[in-house]
């Protein structure tokens, strides 16, 4: 199958970086939010995005302006049905994802592809409630997207080898490499990632070392170019929270069980870079551990 048209659920994050990167590689893209203010921002930042790759030389002008000339947005989720391909990017609660996948389903091409950037949910289970279980998988981008060269591709137990091949086949247009994951939970990177970062905040929890030493520890004993503790921030605890959560449920291992420090930052609304204090207040001009 050759595909040509990207439908995009959720202009957060993740949703308008895979739009940048999508429509710079030649893709027709059609991105939906439930806010035209979330829209429009998302519109922005990808111009912007792309000045800076113009200003560095990474990109010309003339492919830029391409690039946002194939970008429409729309605040109705059915206009996505005809597309080739659908990527789902919205909140990482499977009761939102499957609302979304309900509501397009009536309006789906027989041919669309349907995809979940999930970092952590069952790509079977989210496809068993559709109607096209075989053209179904989970297309999983890394954070910040038009960086990472990273895609995971994950078939649920009914996705079928066409289906595999096509996104394949997207990912090496975008420039991108891309590792095949079984359907199990948090995949690859998160399945290792997280642990690490839970771990991190039982280390703080526990008085082992305050936020600053734990991610210069990490920085210069590891060679990890961000701390632990600051990439939860980045990520959004409340996404390292709901991934744990995933995996301690999922696998039903004690080693999984979220750190209570971590659920406390959740709980106060504490969520990192993206509401300005985490591990870290950024608040000010330079980010300041609070603990």
């Amino acid at each position: 199958m050759d595909i040509q048209s990207i439908g995009i659920v959720g202009a957060g994050q993740m949703g308008n970086g895979i739009a940048h990167v999508m429509s710079l590689a030649g893709y027709d893209v059609l991105m939906t939010d439930i806010s035209q203010d979330a829209l429009d921002a998302a519109v922005a930042l990808i111009s912007r995005n792309l000045d800076r790759q113009v200003s560095r030389g990474k990109v010309s002008q003339v492919d830029k302006d391409a690039a946002m000339a194939r970008i429409k947005t729309t605040l109705m989720l059915t206009d996505l049905g005809p597309c080739d391909l659908i990527i789902e990017a919205a909140t990482e609660r499977e009761t939102v994802k499957q609302k979304i996948f309900d509501e397009l389903l009536p309006h789906l091409a027989p041919h669309t592809i349907l995809t979940s950037n999930t970092s952590s949910i069952s790509i079977t289970r989210l496809a068993s409630r559709t109607d096209r279980p075989e053209r179904f998988m989970g297309f999983h981008f890394m954070n910040p997207v038009p960086v990472m060269q990273l895609v995971e591709l994950i078939r649920g137990i009914a996705t079928d080898e066409p289906t595999y091949a096509a996104c394949l086949k997207v990912v090496e247009k975008l420039g991108k490499t891309a590792a095949s994951a079984e359907d199990f939970p948090a995949f690859i990177v998160n399945r290792i990632l997280m642990p690490m970062i839970n771990e991190a905040v039982y280390t703080l929890y526990e008085g082992v070392g305050s936020v600053k030493s734990i991610d210069e520890s990490m920085k210069l004993g590891a060679n990890h170019p961000m701390g632990p503790l600051e990439l939860a921030d980045f990520i959004g605890l409340d996404t390292c929270l709901a991934i744990m959560n995933v995996l301690h449920d999922g696998l039903a291992d004690t080693k999984y069980r979220p750190c209570p420090l971590l659920t406390k930052y959740v709980e106060a609304g504490w969520l990192g870079r993206k509401t300005q204090r985490g591990f870290y207040d950024y608040r000010g001009e330079v980010p300041v551990p609070t603990r």
